[in-house]
């Protein structure tokens, strides 16, 4: 079973259409990029799949539930990473997560919070009060808390935002180490990024999809030596 079908999925604002019915499928376990400059319909699209904004048409079926039919059951299935990290800064990275761990009642929550500190790395500054923290570990620790309900399908919004280099390879082996365990929506204005870690990429311009395809093939697709060229060419071209 795919990990979401979107079928002809559309969203308007008045007279503004803000996803022009899309149509694609993402595998599980596939770490998918939905790519775009600001305003292609990037964030309406990741908004109708989380349950926060209802499609003017159209459907999508997250391991087969309907966002429209069944949005309680989408929202067990799904975890958010943010863009602006949603964590307590006087709280320690381990009270954080067992904050989160008692808000969604997860079951033997003392041995997931500490497994999901080592697999994050996060063991060492588990004592830390967040606010402390560089924003590389702030970062992780904000996947962390995504990750603690054992969610199948994960949206990463600018996951290394505002990182410097270091910071941002770091995070990169620790989404890296997730793909194949999770299914992961990427967004990003980071084209390298997108290019290193996507198995997919979906290219977005005024509402429509323009192109989906490993970063090798879109390369190639649009005669491009590198990634960032072949991004252009797609983002601005309109169908």
């Amino acid at each position: 079973m795919p990990a979401i079908e979107i079928k002809d999925l559309e969203k308007k604002y008045k007279d503004k259409v803000a996803v022009n019915k899309i149509s694609f499928v993402i595998n599980d376990g596939e770490l998918f990029s939905l790519l775009g400059v600001n305003g292609a319909g990037k964030t309406t699209t990741i908004k109708m799949l989380s349950c926060l904004t209802k499609p003017t048409s159209g459907d999508a079926l997250i391991f087969g539930n309907s966002i429209i039919g069944n949005p309680y059951e989408v929202k067990r299935l799904i975890s958010i990473s943010p863009q602006e990290t949603a964590i307590a800064g006087n709280l320690t990275v381990k009270e954080n997560l067992d904050f989160i761990a008692g808000i969604y009642q997860v079951k033997d929550e003392k041995s997931k919070v500490e497994k999901i500190l080592k697999e994050l790395n996060l063991d060492k500054v588990s004592s830390q009060k967040t606010k402390t923290l560089s924003g590389g570990y702030q970062r992780r620790l904000s996947i962390a808390m995504a990750l603690i309900t054992e969610p199948k399908v994960l949206y990463l919004d600018e996951p290394t935002l505002g990182l410097d280099v270091i910071a941002r390879r770091e995070l990169w082996d620790v989404i890296k180490s997730l793909k194949g365990k999770i299914t992961i929506i990427l967004t990003t204005h980071y084209m390298e990024e997108a290019e290193n870690l996507s198995d997919r990429v979906a290219i977005m311009s005024n509402g429509k999809i323009n192109i989906i395809d490993t970063p090798k093939n879109i390369i190639k697709a649009s005669c491009s030596k590198t990634f960032e060229d072949a991004f252009i060419e797609f983002a601005k071209e309109v169908k």
